[in-house]
């Protein structure tokens, strides 16, 4: 089973994420696409708490995204337009708050680097020189290898909520129970990612609720997260089977 309680603190190079979701060979003038973080941070949560988050750009080149990253509770630090205070300025503003917290904040024991940039594998090295976990996120075109090989994880972009296993939702749910098996679905990729070998019900709930933290079965349809499982092992969509010593529901995976 992971361990859950590990707290992650993540920094953002908002402008080498943008930059690198947009397509090649449209001139300086092609708008950079917004990359959506919400996503990153959903599959950052289930490997633990996020203690802290912050972003680093011009925040004026980039304010259709302002607004977003806000409502994610994303600090954001401003870094004036390249041409004037030099092309490494938001490097280094990210690389020493990262270090700061690394030596200011011990219960922190992850950190996330959202880039692709070569420059932060000094950052990485230094970061694991002090014991730290070191997770990357950055897209396929715009990754240095020597970035991602360093790190201790390195996760793709483009490959965040892609989905080969879960079964396609049926026909005969109603907006709220879809909902529901969206999450349940979502959430038992999560744990067979992080190679979790027995999914406990009590597990799967709680992996949800990190997830979404305002998650109530009732409000979805069920009186009991038990009778979510049950249903959806009844319609032939994943298989359980019963824990000899306690009782309760384990999940061995999706039919198929």
């Amino acid at each position: 089973m992971p361990d859950f309680d590990h707290s992650l603190a993540v920094f953002i190079d908002y402008e080498n994420l943008a930059l690198g979701a947009t397509p090649k060979g449209g001139g300086k003038r092609t708008p950079a696409i917004k990359p959506d973080i919400g996503k990153v941070l959903e599959r950052l949560v289930e490997k633990g708490k996020l203690v802290a988050k912050r972003a680093y750009s011009d925040w004026q080149r980039f304010g259709e995204a302002v607004g977003d990253l806000h409502a994610l509770g994303i600090e954001l630090t401003e870094i004036p337009d390249r041409g004037r205070t030099g092309k490494n300025s938001a490097d280094i503003r990210l690389a020493v708050d990262a270090m700061e917290l690394c030596h200011t904040k011990d219960y922190i024991d992850t950190f996330v680097i959202v880039s692709g940039d070569s420059d932060f594998t000094p950052l990485v090295s230094m970061l694991k020189e002090n014991g730290k976990t070191v997770i990357g996120v950055g897209m396929h075109d715009s990754t240095s290898d020597l970035l991602a090989t360093n790190c201790d994880e390195f996760i793709f972009y483009e490959d965040i909520g892609m989905s080969a296993d879960a079964p396609p939702l049926p026909d005969d749910l109603d907006t709220e129970k879809r909902k529901a098996y969206q999450l349940l679905f979502d959430t038992l990729e999560a744990l067979q990612r992080e190679n979790v070998e027995t999914m406990h019900a009590s597990l799967i709930k709680d992996t949800i609720r990190r997830k979404a933290p305002q998650f109530n079965e009732q409000f979805h349809g069920y009186r009991s997260f038990t009778r979510l499982l049950e249903e959806a092992q009844d319609k032939g969509l994943i298989t359980m089977h019963k824990d000899s010593r306690s009782g309760t529901w384990v999940v061995e995976g999706f039919v198929g």
